[in-house]
């Protein structure tokens, strides 16, 4: 049953207390990716669940963390605020133990995205979240060469030195917007390639572009990977984009080159 209304002026969400699958909305990835140059990545969205609660079989509250992975390559991607409403829908349904919620969780994801995601989660005594410094270089602390707040993809310029390199960059400053609700997403950044290095300052300056940008968390990274690899064809590339909590969720979106694309551990913001 609805749990209660939020009104926020024109909008209002209606929360639910009891199980309520119907509140996941899938939505395409084509709709995010017809912009993009480069259409052809690996990767995976890594979710972060921090505010599972259940009750079990006696009506005791449960509570528990976990994560969601789904395949880059799968049809749909869970619209956050969602996932957000039927996760709470949790939290007055009785369910036998913790194995059952996960594959409550997977089954409906299923059906919804039409890919089996992979599913975990955990006692909070537990809890595998650990917050990590991501490794790399910051470039925050560069000069960019101009200043602009809509997307402007010809800031990513090659190094005047020439060199060919192997290194991970990282920069906290990455703010978009959501294309739903248009309130400000933010993220750290981490790009790792190998090949013509990469001007620091450019790719510093080509972030602070996408301050104005709408868009999905995935489709922020797609983005951004697409355009270093159109604009300075590196050997190898990944992108990660750790985006913020809200809700008592946050998503990792992960795009690559390569075939083994391994998890970012969770961040200091996360």
């Amino acid at each position: 049953m609805p749990a209660g209304k939020l009104s926020l002026g024109a909008n209002s969400t209606t929360y639910f207390d009891e199980y309520n699958p119907s509140v996941l909305r899938p939505i395409e990835r084509s709709l995010g990716r017809a912009v993009l140059k480069r259409k052809s990545f690996n990767g995976f969205d890594l979710w972060h669940l921090y505010e599972i609660t259940f009750l079990n079989k006696l009506g005791i509250p449960k509570v528990c963390c976990g994560t969601i992975k789904i395949d880059a390559k799968s049809q749909y991607i869970v619209e956050s605020k969602s996932l957000k409403l039927y996760l709470l829908s949790f939290t007055m349904t009785k369910f036998k133990d913790l194995a059952e919620v996960c594959a409550v969780i997977t089954s409906d994801l299923e059906r919804e995205l039409k890919i089996r995601p992979e599913v975990k989660l955990w006692d909070l005594e537990y809890c595998p979240f650990i917050p990590q410094k991501n490794d790399g270089v910051l470039i925050d602390t560069e000069t960019p060469p101009r200043i602009v707040y809509s997307c402007d993809d010809t800031l990513l310029v090659p190094s005047a030195e020439g060199m060919t390199v192997r290194e991970t960059l990282r920069s906290n400053i990455l703010r978009t917007l959501c294309p739903v609700t248009s309130q400000p997403d933010h993220a750290e950044v981490t790009i790792s390639y190998a090949g013509k290095k990469i001007d620091h300052a450019g790719l510093f300056a080509y972030l602070i572009s996408l301050r104005s940008h709408q868009g999905f968390h995935e489709q922020c990274c797609e983005l951004i990977f697409s355009d270093i690899m159109e604009r300075l064809h590196p050997e190898e590339l990944t992108v990660c984009c750790s985006f913020t909590r809200r809700g008592g969720i946050d998503i990792t979106p992960i795009r690559s080159t390569l075939s083994k694309v391994c998890e970012i551990p969770r961040t200091l913001r996360q």
